[in-house]
Parts: C-alpha cells; sequence; structure tokens
C-alpha cells in the first residue's frame, strides 16, 4: 500500500488521506483517495438514494478506499465507503446507486448502531481515528487495529463487521425500495451481486472482502431477483447521474492507472470535457505540462463555472512548481466553490509553496474547519501555524493529525507539548484534550 500511495502523490495532485491504525498482525492501512471532484460525483449519485433512505446527504460522506479489491462497507452512521477497485469494476450509476442503497440500508435499519456500543462518533480528529481504525480492519485484516480502537476482542471481529444473512435480507428488502422510490433502475442491484456469484465456493482467503462482510447465497440472490422483478418501477435513463459516474470512475481510472492505458480510452469517456480532463491527468503524469493544461483549459472552456477543473488544474501547476500560477487557478475555483474544503486546502499548500504562509494559515483554517479528516491539510496548517510563529497550535494540529491516523502515541505527545502552552479552557486546549483522552483510552485497551 505505501509503495503504491507514494507513486500516486508523487506523479498526480490526487489527495490521499492516510488514515490508518496499522494493527500489529497485520501490515495493512486504509487509504483513503480524497479529491473533491469524485466525492461531489458520489454526492450526486447518493443524495435521491439516501433521501429515499430517510437520511440526509449533507450529514453521510461517501469516501473512496484505495484498494484493488471488490468491496463496500459503513463502520458509523456518518460514512460509507467504497474500495476503488469496485467502483472502476461498476459500469453504470445503477450499480453505484445500487450500493449505496444497500449500504444505506444497513444504516437506516439500524444493523450497525446496535452493535457499536459506546464508540465515539467521528465529530472530533480523535473520534475520527477511531472510526477508521475499524475502517482499516474492515477493508483489510486489521484485527488489532479494531482491537485498539473499539475496545472488542479479536475473536470477536468477524461478528462485528460481517453482517448476518437476516441482515442482507432486510438490507435487500429495503435497498430495492430506496431504488425504486429514488427512480434508479433496481436491475443496479441485480449486475452488482453477478460480480461475486461463485465465490461461496472460493476459498475465504481468496474471496473479495465484500463477500466476507455480505454473505452472499443462491438463495438470497434468487430472492432479491424476485424483489427486483416484484419491483413497480417508472425509472428513465438520467443524464446527469451518467455523467457524474463517467467523470468519477474517468478521474479515478485517470490518477490510477497507466498514462498510456488512459490516453488510450480517453475518447471513450461519453463526454468531451471528461475525455479532456483525462488526458489533462494523463499528460501531467508523463511531465508534458504543455498538453495537460491544454486539455484542461478545453475543458473548463467546456464548464467555465466548474470549480474542480480549475482545481485540476491548480493541482498541475503547483506539481508542476509554478506556485504562483496554482494561487490564481485555486482562488478562482475557490470563489466557485467557498464551501468546499479540499479545494480550500489545495489553495492553502498553493499560498505555502508561493510563500505567503499568512494568508495560507487564514485558508487552510478555513479548509479544516469544513473537514478535519484530511491529514494533508493538517500537515500543511501545522506547517503555516509553525511559519508563523505560532508553535503550540502548530503541535497541537500535528496532534490532530497523528489522532486521525490512529496513532495515539504520537499524538499524545504532541497534545501535552500543546496543553502546556495553550490558554487553559480555551477551545485549542479542549481539542488537546479530547485527543490526551482518547490517546489514553487507546493505551489501556
Amino acid at each position: 500500500m505505501y509503495h503504491a500511495a507514494l507513486h500516486i502523490v508523487r506523479m498526480t495532485g490526487l489527495v490521499l488521506c492516510l488514515t490508518a491504525l496499522i494493527g500489529a498482525s497485520s501490515a495493512r492501512a486504509v487509504t483513503l483517495l480524497r479529491d473533491a471532484d469524485i466525492e461531489y460525483a458520489l454526492k450526486q449519485l447518493g443524495a435521491p438514494v439516501l433521501r429515499a433512505a430517510g437520511l440526509s446527504p449533507n450529514q453521510i460522506r461517501i469516501l473512496v478506499i484505495d484498494d484493488s479489491t471488490l468491496n463496500a462497507f459503513i463502520v458509523d452512521t456518518q460514512h460509507i465507503f467504497i474500495h476503488s477497485g469496485l467502483l472502476t469494476k461498476l459500469e453504470t450509476a445503477a450499480q453505484v446507486q445500487a450500493v449505496i442503497a444497500h449500504e444505506a440500508a444497513h444504516i437506516s435499519n439500524g444493523h450497525l448502531s446496535r452493535r457499536l456500543g459506546n464508540m465515539r462518533t467521528a465529530r472530533t480528529a480523535a473520534g475520527l481515528g477511531m472510526v477508521l481504525a475499524a475502517a482499516a480492519a474492515a477493508a483489510g485484516n486489521g484485527q488489532a487495529a479494531v482491537g485498539l480502537g473499539l475496545g472488542v476482542q479479536s475473536s470477536a471481529l468477524r461478528s462485528f463487521l460481517a453482517h448476518t444473512r437476516a441482515e442482507e435480507s432486510s438490507a435487500d428488502i429495503s435497498s430495492i425500495r430506496y431504488l425504486v422510490r429514488a427512480g434508479v433502475d433496481p436491475q443496479g442491484a441485480i449486475e452488482v451481486q453477478d460480480l461475486f456469484r461463485g465465490q461461496e465456493a472460493l476459498a475465504e482467503t481468496r474471496q473479495d472482502p465484500y463477500m466476507r462482510s455480505h454473505p452472499l447465497s443462491r438463495d438470497r440472490l434468487r430472492a432479491l431477483k424476485g424483489l427486483v422483478a416484484g419491483a413497480s418501477a417508472q425509472t428513465a435513463p438520467d443524464p446527469a447521474a451518467d455523467y457524474w459516474f463517467a467523470r468519477a470512475k474517468g478521474k479515478l481510472t485517470a490518477f490510477t492507472r497507466a498514462p498510456s492505458w488512459t490516453l488510450r480510452r480517453a475518447d471513450s469517456s461519453g463526454r468531451a470535457d471528461i475525455s479532456q480532463m483525462r488526458r489533462a491527468v494523463a499528460y501531467h503524469r508523463q511531465s508534458d505540462l504543455g498538453r495537460a493544461i491544454s486539455n484542461i483549459d478545453a475543458a473548463i472552456s467546456a464548464r467555465p463555472n466548474d470549480p474542480f477543473l480549475r482545481e485540476l488544474k491548480g493541482q498541475i501547476l503547483l506539481e508542476s512548481r509554478r506556485a504562483s500560477d496554482a494561487v490564481k487557478v485555486y482562488s478562482s475555483a475557490a470563489r466557485l466553490a467557498p464551501r468546499e474544503p479540499l479545494i480550500l486546502g489545495g489553495l492553502g499548500r498553493a499560498q505555502l509553496a508561493a510563500g505567503n504562509a499568512r494568508d495560507a494559515l487564514k485558508t487552510l483554517e478555513a479548509a479544516r474547519g469544513r473537514d478535519f479528516s484530511d491529514t494533508r491539510i493538517l500537515r500543511d496548517l501545522a506547517t503555516a501555524y509553525a511559519k508563523t510563529g505560532q508553535n503550540a497550535m502548530a503541535s497541537l494540529v500535528t496532534a490532530e493529525r497523528y489522532a486521525v491516523q490512529g496513532r495515539f502515541k504520537d499524538a499524545a505527545i504532541h497534545a501535552k507539548r500543546a496543553e502546556g502552552a495553550l490558554a487553559r479552557g480555551s477551545g485549542p486546549w479542549q481539542r488537546a484534550q479530547d485527543v490526551l483522552s482518547a490517546a489514553q483510552r487507546a493505551g489501556q485497551r
């Protein structure tokens, strides 16, 4: 995982957020692929389904995990995690929406909340570290990670993560109802399950993680087909959903597949702006700045009010060591999407690179206020505090970054350092206390 993450960080502007506890029995970590464009696309795909499930699209985040295996899961009631391998394997918007509907059903039906007990919510950096410890285990084999993050025994991991067949049946029934209510073709649910047909006969070590946490049987598949056949679905193609699916998948594969692979397939993207965006990424990864800028400028001309295309241009410029130009482009993206933390984080990063630490501090604080889960924002914010002589705040933000990563021993060191220099009872002092409390609980477990 480490070498893959390093390659993506070095070669592209895709923001990676390392958010894992590495268990003593497993070297696997969960790596979130943080990209504002992809997350916005998934939000557009998920919104009608989540509303149909009685959930708020603004309260549930759909995040992508950098893992080539096929999986999707929840570990709390505020996040839906989808593996990049599953997202690139799916072929239609309806299939992605079926995955989201199924995970939303587990949330709405209370399948996970009954098992969460006293687990912290993800409303603080330390609390999110606990949640992502569970995500690390759900993504792979991190039994010790879940044991530390949740205080459960390793032998209880399977019962915590794996949904029972009764729960799967319940989620199937609910998810089809949500899809129909949202006007989405429920046939996508059958198509998703067809990806896993035959895996129940494989040894567990050879099964995709989705099979291990979502038990599939011939009876369940037959029942699911009956549900779809009996659904009185009045659906029609949704051009907007198709567009955002193509864009999310197109950008993800452009960043994670070889540039030559992307360039051979860019023209099959269905929309000119998506083709141009994919070529821009591929040329950037080949260090061909001229053709990268030419293609992203063409995409921006087609969609002049699209902040995410401007963000991509800013990333290309910043990684090409043109920080001042990147600041201008990021600023225009931020004006179009002033509440998008990942765009603000990119702007702050560019301002730091351009030598303007004070502006960067203001921008990065705004980004952190909207999303404290991106460790790259936290790293840059700590740098901005240090460059402006605010060392206690630099220590606090560093502690929060380690807490999000689940590195509570390191988090405690920096939180203790911040605590001694911050005004007792102040907001930052309380944040340091939160990290110290979480570190203490983790140490006890």
